[in-house]
This record gives structure tokens, C-alpha cells and sequence, in this order.
């Protein structure tokens, strides 16, 4: 029994850490806009929250794949998943550390102090990085394997619920309770009201917390190191391509970044660096797949189109999914002229856009508590009124965390709309991978499709669903992607975990966009985002069949 209550302890550490990852990432939403209007910075150097949070992802996961190719033995394996944790946790509270001195003394306009703050959160995402690739298999460990995917889907949910309230709590302690107008926040910054004073405080809070969690772990004696018994396979192959395509991502960034030691950096060029740097990752998997085809083993899970496949599709709804949200702050922000913004409605501040991406990130929530359904079996009848009722209760919960905060949440009851079409997609989905995600492919092709043509409160709900869309996609392209992988199954999930590069790239691609054709036009990013995932489903559903 003592045993069972330390797992029971464990579990609720280990969901209490996911809702940490939710909530410090959906943030950004908030944070980004901020970043831009109080250092003074253009679109594309915005994202660069981005590229530093969900770069971290790919190099973390890629320095395992490294250690452990050397040394011929899983280093995660080697620790086992509850040290790694640890040392994941101990990481990212370095990281919210870092980010007081980072900031000290940083008065607004100080553009050179950004770069400190992308150094702090680079840090927090490698705790990240190590903390998820050890945390889904320790959750399995706590327990009956039966019901692992049982508490999976509960840490995800709680991990969702962190994304819907994160931009909530940010924006309250960076602006306080009471939405300001753009001219009022500028004077407040320009007076000194405003200051990073509050996420240096807001960043100490999470840093203690996430040592109070490794504590909590390191002090529970009794509980498994879940370590495996599985052989490490090599791929040096496969390691060179990433090492190759990783010098081309640096030099490229570090092209970019010099570009901004002037006054006038070229947009031209930064453009053009971002897109190649896009291609080097799509080219080099691509390539990789067709030469694993003479050499399989050296090329080890590379080998499988579906499997490389899937790498870009992660890559792609990782990067569509906070990219939209990551430069809607801008697209509502924009002053035309006459008070509106590009898309017709009344131009917001940084302030009273926290809402509207916490229902963005709440239809990931709605998304995934209804994609849980299915783990329960229910049958018959309650199947149907759970897929119809769920999704509202969980749109329900969202409209209450932003209504306890304060906010007029009148305007998010047409949300409800883009619920039901969702709903209908569920069960036009039959519960089949491939098929779920290629309509929710297509219906994210259309959202984005109305967004751009349209403008007023469609266009607005139109981009917000983006939530909707993505909510299923990790779990439809990681079970499509590992499918008929055998002995190569964990190497390829360790593959898709580098893949949240996505959001590292995509984002500032569209920000760079966004500087030079306009925020609004940016987003034809998106579509062509959705539009690969939508294909991607077809392909992969074909050569799944064809075996």
C-alpha cells in the first residue's frame, strides 16, 4: 500500500509538470507581443521566443541520440526515467533562474537585452526536452501498463489545461486586471510602470517550483527508475544526416542573428536564410530516406517512408500550431490607420488579446479531451452524447477561467460554432488515424482559407479553430509515423520528438513574412502547413495499405 501511495504521489508530481510544459509554452502567446512593443523589436525577431523554446527541443533530444550512439547504450535507459526527470527539472529551473539576471536593469527599448532572455528560455526548453522524452514512459511505469495510456491522456489533459490558462495568468501579472488600451500601455512602459520586473518574479515562482518537484522525485525513495531492457540500435547514418543538417540550421542562424548588429538589417536576406534553412530539413530527410534504401541498417528507422514522412509532419503541425497562434497577438495588434486591424476588427493591445489565445489554446483542450474518449470504451449511445457533451463541458471550462479573470468572454460564445464542425469531424473520422487527420487537415485548410478572405469576427473564430484542428494531430501522426517500424519503433519516436523543431522554424519564417508582405498575408503559411498534413495522411495511409 506505502508503495502504491508513492506512485499515486508520483503521478500527480509528474501531471503537476505538464501542466508546468502547457503553461510556460501557451505564455509565449502573450509574451511574444510583449517582447516586441517593450524592446522595441520587428515581427521576425519576436518569434525568436520560438526559436530559442522549441529549438531547445531538437537539440536536447538530438545531444541523447548523440551520447548514445557514442557510447552504444540508451543514456535515457542508463539514468532511468526518473533521474532524467530530475535532472530535466533541475535544467529548466536553471533556466527560470537565469532569467532574473537576464533581465536586471533592462529598461524598454534595450533590444540587446532580448537576446539574453532567448538564452534563459533556451535553457528552460532543454529541461523540457529531456523532462518529456523521459516522462511518458515513467508514466506507463506507475502502474498497471494496462492502463498506461489511461494516464497519458490524463497528464495530457492537465497538461492542456496549463495552455488555456497560462496566457490568462501571464497577461493579469504583466498588465494587471483591467485591459488597457495600446496608447495606455506605451505610457505606461514609457514611465516606467510596465516593467520585466514581473517576469523575473514570474520565472523565480516556476523555477522554485519545478526544484520543489525534483525534490519530490529525488526524496521518493521507493519508486522506479523505470529503465528498460531494450537494445539501443545504432544509425550512424542516420546521425551524420542530422549532424549535417544541424551545421546548415546554425550557420544559418548565426547569418541571421548578424544581420541585426546593424541598424539596417536586410530583409531580403533574412527571408531567403529562413527558407533555406526550411529546405535543409525537408531535403535532408527526404534524401535520407532514398539513400537508406542501399544501406538499411546503418540508416536504422530512416529507412521507412513513413516514419521520414512523419518527421515532416511533426515538424509541420508542431510549427502550425504555434505559429498561428505566436503572430495572432500581431495580427490583432496592427493599427491600420483608422482603429482597425487587418482583419476589420478594432485593433487590441498587448493586454486584451489574452483571452482570445487562451481559446486558441482551449480548442487543443476541447480537441483532446474529446480525442480521450475512445481509451474508456464507452458504447452505443453514451459514445455519441460523450463526443457531443465532452468537447462543450471542456469549452465550458475555458469560458469560466477567462470569465474568474475578469475578461468579457461575450465575444468567445461564437467559438461554440467552430465546436460543433469539430464535433462533426469527429465522427466523420470513425476513430481511423489517417482519416481523422486528413479531414482535420482539410478543415484547417478551410479555416485558414476564410480567414484571409474574409474579415470581422469569421475571420477572427476562422484562425482561433487552428486549435481545433491541430488538437488531434500529435497522436493520429505518431501512430501513423511508428506503424510497422518492429525494432526500430523507440529510435523512431526519439526521431519525432527532435521534430518539434517545427516550432522553431516556422514561426519566424512567417514573422519575417509577416515584416515584409504584411501580418494578414502571412498566414497563407498556415495553409500550406495544413494542406502538407492533409496530403501527409493520404500518402502515409496508402503505403500503410500497400504492405
Amino acid at each position: 500500500m506505502s508503495e502504491n501511495k508513492n506512485y499515486s504521489q508520483a503521478l500527480s508530481t509528474l501531471v503537476t509538470v505538464f501542466f508546468f510544459w502547457g503553461f510556460i509554452a501557451a505564455s509565449n502567446g502573450v509574451f511574444i507581443p510583449f517582447c516586441k512593443t517593450y524592446f522595441q523589436i520587428d515581427q521576425f525577431q519576436s518569434q525568436l521566443v520560438d526559436f530559442a523554446f522549441y529549438g531547445a527541443y531538437y537539440f536536447g533530444a538530438l545531444l541523447l541520440f548523440v551520447l548514445s550512439n557514442s557510447s552504444g547504450q540508451d543514456i535515457m535507459n542508463k539514468w532511468g526515467y526518473k533521474n532524467s526527470i530530475i535532472y530535466g527539472l533541475l535544467l529548466s529551473c536553471l533556466g527560470a533562474v537565469v532569467m532574473y539576471p537576464a533581465v536586471q536593469g533592462a529598461s524598454a527599448g534595450d533590444s540587446h537585452i532580448f537576446y539574453y532572455v532567448l538564452g534563459a528560455l533556451f535553457i528552460v526548453g532543454l529541461g523540457f526536452s529531456l523532462q518529456q522524452t523521459a516522462a511518458n514512459p515513467f508514466a506507463v511505469s506507475l502502474g498497471d501498463p494496462e492502463k498506461g495510456s489511461h494516464r497519458l491522456n490524463l497528464a495530457g489533459g492537465v497538461n492542456s489545461f496549463g495552455t488555456t490558462i497560462g496566457p490568462i495568468v501571464v497577461a493579469l501579472i504583466l498588465f494587471g486586471s483591467t485591459p488597457k488600451s495600446g496608447p495606455e500601455l506605451d505610457a505606461m512602459i514609457a514611465n516606467g510602470d510596465i516593467t520585466l520586473s514581473t517576469i523575473q518574479m514570474l520565472y523565480l515562482a516556476v523555477g522554485v517550483l519545478f526544484l520543489a518537484a525534483a525534490a519530490l522525485f529525488y526524496f521518493s525513495k521507493k519508486l522506479p527508475q523505470g529503465k528498460n531492457d531494450s537494445e539501443f540500435l545504432k544509425a550512424p547514418k542516420a546521425l551524420r544526416a542530422l549532424l549535417f543538417m544541424t551545421l546548415i540550421l546554425v550557420v544559418c542562424f548565426y547569418l541571421i542573428f548578424d544581420q541585426y548588429k546593424g541598424d539596417t538589417p536586410n530583409n531580403d536576406t533574412i527571408l531567403y536564410l529562413t527558407i533555406f534553412s526550411l529546405v535543409a530539413v525537408v531535403g535532408t530527410l527526404l534524401v535520407s530516406n532514398k539513400l537508406a534504401s542501399k544501406d538499411k541498417d546503418s540508416w536504422g528507422a530512416m529507412q521507412y517512408p513513413q516514419l521520414v514522412l512523419g518527421m515532416l509532419a511533426i515538424f509541420t503541425y508542431v510549427g502550425v500550431e504555434v505559429t498561428i497562434q505566436s503572430n495572432l497577438g500581431e495580427l490583432l495588434k496592427v493599427n491600420l490607420g483608422n482603429g482597425l486591424n487587418p482583419i476589420g476588427l478594432p485593433s487590441m493591445s498587448d493586454s486584451q488579446i489574452a483571452p482570445l489565445i487562451s481559446m486558441y489554446w482551449g480548442g487543443l483542450m476541447i480537441g483532446r479531451w474529446a480525442g480521450a474518449i475512445a481509451v474508456f470504451n464507452p458504447v452505443g449511445k453514451l459514445k455519441t452524447w460523450l463526443y457531443i457533451l465532452v468537447p462543450y463541458i471542456a469549452f465550458g471550462a475555458v469560458l469560466a477561467v477567462n470569465f474568474i479573470s475578469g475578461f468579457d468572454i461575450s465575444i468567445l460564445f461564437w467559438f461554440s460554432v467552430c465546436v460543433a464542425i469539430q464535433i462533426i469531424g469527429f465522427f466523420a473520422g470513425k476513430e481511423r488515424p489517417a482519416l481523422t487527420l486528413k479531414i482535420f487537415g482539410f478543415l484547417g485548410v478551410i479555416a485558414m482559407l476564410i480567414g484571409l478572405f474574409t474579415s470581422g469576427n469569421i475571420a477572427l473564430f476562422a484562425f482561433l479553430s487552428g486549435g481545433l484542428c491541430c488538437s488531434i494531430m500529435w497522436p493520429s501522426i505518431f501512430a501513423l509515423s511508428i506503424q510497422d517500424l518492429g525494432k526500430y519503433t523507440s529510435q523512431g519516436s526519439s526521431f519525432l520528438v527532435m521534430m518539434i523543431l517545427g516550432g522553431a522554424i516556422i514561426p519566424p519564417l512567417q514573422g519575417k513574412l509577416a515584416d515584409i508582405i504584411g501580418i494578414h498575408s502571412s498566414y497563407w503559411i498556415a495553409v500550406i502547413c495544413f494542406a502538407y498534413l492533409a496530403f501527409f495522411a493520404q500518402k502515409v495511409d496508402n503505403i500503410l495499405n500497400l504492405k
